[in-house]
C-alpha cells in the first residue's frame, strides 16, 4: 500500500481545527446527529474531528471493533508483526462522552428519505452521514476464484494467509517427493501493485533469511511468482522506480511475469494462457472494488463500484450524505479519479468534518476538495524501497528509511508505534520474525493451499 508523508499538512489541519473551535464560540449552533460508517482512515479522521464538538451527536458504526492500519497488513500475513501491533480498538481511539457512540454492527442499507442507517435489525437516525466503508477484493467477474486465491483486506485474511504460508513450509519439510515439496513451496501472487510487490518481497525474505534456520530443507528454494497483466510492476510509480523495484525483487529470487493474464484459478492451480502452475499458496493482490454503497443509496455505481460525488464529496440527490475514501469516485485536479489510498481518505475525512462544522455554524461553504499529493512509497524488503516525491525519486536504503519513519508516524497510538519500532529493530538485527505461529483457528478446517474458509463478501460496514 502506498502512504504519503504529509506531516506538514497534518499539522496545518490541526491548527485549522483549533481556529474553527475558537471561531465557534459565540452564538450556539444547532445540534446535529452525525453518523460515520466505517472506522478506517477516512472515517476515523472525520470522527476524531467531530467527537469533541458540543453540538454534534456522533455515532461510528463498523463491523469490526478495531481500526486497522492496512499498509502493514502484509507484515502480519508474513509473520513480521502481530495483529495487535497494527490494530487498535475504536472505542479506545475516539474520545468517550455522552455525545459519542461506537456501534459494532454490519450495515445492510441506508434509508435516505427517512435519514436512517439500517444495521443488524435496527436503525440509526442521522442528519449528516459520512460513508467510508473502503473496498474489497475484485476478481473481475470471477467470484469463484476467491476460494482458491484469497485477498488481503482484513486481519482475518492476514491470519489465514499466515497459517497457509507457514503450514506450507511445515508440510514441505515432510513431503514424500521432490515434486510435492516443490508444489508446496510455490507461492503465486496475482497483481503487481504495492500489495503484491511488498508481499512477494516479504515472503522471499521469510523463506531465504528467516526459515532457513528452522528447517533441514533448503527453504531458499521456495519459488515466488509475481504475475502482472500490465507492462510493469508498480505502474503508479515513475518507470525508473518501477524498474528499481523489479530489480530488487529479482535479487530476492522473485520471478516476475509481466504482460501475463490469469485465465483460471482452482485449488492449487493457476492457469495462464500457455501454462498451468501448481502452487501451494495463491494470493490475490490484483484489484479491488467498492463495498455496496451504491446499492444502499440507490445510485448507479461508477468505475470499480464507486459512488460518484461532487466537488464537496456529497452525493447528488441525497442531502446530508457524503462518501469518502475507496468507496467514492472523486476527481483530482487533472480530472482523473483519485486513487484508493490512505492519504486520500484521510484528507477527505478532514474535509467533510470541517464542512459539516461550517454548515452548523452558518459559515460560508468550503472551497471544493483538492487532494494534496505529498509523495508515494513502497517497500520491497530489507533496505529496499522506492519513494516518489514529485521530481525527487529515491530508492534503496534512503527510501526504506523514509518508508519506515512514515509508517511509524501514521500508526495509531503510542503503544503501536513503540511495538512496531521494536519489532522492526529486532528483525533488522537478528533476521528473526517473532510472529511465525501456526494457530488452529475456530470453525471449519482450512486447506493450506487457500489458507481460509470462504467468507461472504457482503460484510460492508468496515473501512479498509
Amino acid at each position: 500500500m502506498l502512504l504519503v508523508t504529509g506531516l506538514a499538512s497534518q499539522r496545518r489541519s490541526r491548527a485549522g481545527e483549533g481556529g474553527n473551535r475558537r471561531a465557534g464560540h459565540g452564538a450556539p449552533s444547532p445540534r446535529c446527529k452525525v453518523v460515520v460508517i466505517g472506522a478506517g482512515f477516512g472515517g476515523l479522521e472525520a470522527a476524531l474531528r467531530l467527537a469533541r464538538q458540543r453540538n454534534v451527536d456522533l455515532t461510528v458504526i463498523d463491523s469490526h471493533n478495531h481500526h486497522l492500519f492496512q499498509p502493514l497488513l502484509y507484515q502480519v500475513a508474513t509473520a513480521a508483526l502481530s495483529p495487535a501491533d497494527i490494530a487498535s480498538p475504536v472505542r479506545g481511539i475516539i474520545p468517550a462522552s455522552n455525545r459519542t457512540h461506537v456501534l459494532m454492527a454490519t450495515v445492510t442499507g441506508v434509508d435516505t428519505r427517512a435519514r436512517r442507517v439500517l444495521c443488524d435489525g435496527h436503525a440509526v437516525p442521522y442528519d449528516e452521514l459520512i460513508i467510508a466503508t473502503g473496498s474489497k477484493p475484485s476478481y473481475f467477474g470471477h467470484a469463484s476464484w476467491a476460494e482458491a486465491a484469497p485477498g488481503l483486506k482484513t486481519l482475518d485474511d492476514a491470519l489465514a494467509l499466515r497459517h497457509s504460508i507457514l503450514a506450507a513450509f511445515e508440510q514441505a519439510s515432510v513431503a514424500g517427493s521432490a515434486a510435492d515439496q516443490a508444489r508446496l513451496l510455490t507461492f503465486v501472487l496475482i497483481g503487481g501493485g504495492p500489495t503484491g510487490v511488498e508481499m512477494a518481497g516479504s515472503i522471499a525474505e521469510l523463506a531465504r533469511d528467516v526459515l532457513a534456520h528452522d528447517y533441514d530443507m533448503a527453504t531458499g528454494r521456495a519459488r515466488i511468482l509475481l504475475i502482472e497483466a500490465g507492462p510493469r510492476v508498480l505502474e503508479a510509480f515513475a518507470p525508473d522506480l518501477s524498474e528499481d523495484a523489479a530489480a530488487a525483487l529479482t535479487g530476492l529470487g522473485v520471478e516476475i511475469r509481466t504482460h501475463t493474464s490469469v485465465t483460471g484459478i482452482e485449488a492449487g492451480l493457476v492457469h495462464l494462457h500457455n501454462e498451468t502452475i501448481a502452487a501451494g499458496t495463491v494470493i490475490w493482490t490484483a484489484g479491488t472494488e467498492a463495498t455496496p454503497v451504491a446499492g444502499w443509496l440507490g445510485v448507479t455505481p461508477g468505475h470499480g463500484g464507486r459512488v460518484a460525488v461532487g466537488a464537496d464529496l456529497r452525493v447528488s440527490g441525497h442531502p446530508g450524505v457524503s462518501v469518502i475514501g475507496d468507496a467514492a469516485l472523486a476527481s483530482g485536479a487533472d480530472g482523473k479519479p483519485l486513487p484508493g489510498l490512505a492519504p486520500v481518505a484521510k484528507q477527505q475525512g478532514r474535509y467533510v468534518a470541517r464542512a459539516i462544522l461550517r454548515r452548523l455554524r452558518g459559515r460560508r461553504a468550503l472551497a471544493p476538495f483538492a487532494y494534496r499529493d505529498y509523495g508515494t512509497l513502497a517497500t520491497i524488503g530489507r533496505n529496499k524501497a522506492v519513494a516518489e516525491f514529485g521530481p525527487v525519486h529515491l530508492h534503496g536504503l534512503p527510501a526504506w528509511l523514509m518508508w519506515a519513519v512514515a509508517h511509524i508516524f501514521f500508526l495509531i497510538g503510542f503503544r503501536n508505534r513503540v511495538m512496531v519500532s521494536a519489532q522492526w529493530a529486532f528483525a533488522y538485527m537478528t533476521e528473526e520474525r517473532a510472529g511465525r505461529l501456526i494457530i488452529e483457528r475456530a470453525g471449519p478446517r482450512t486447506e493450506p493451499r487457500t489458507g481460509r474458509t470462504p467468507q461472504p463478501v457482503a460484510e460492508a460496514g468496515h473501512a479498509d
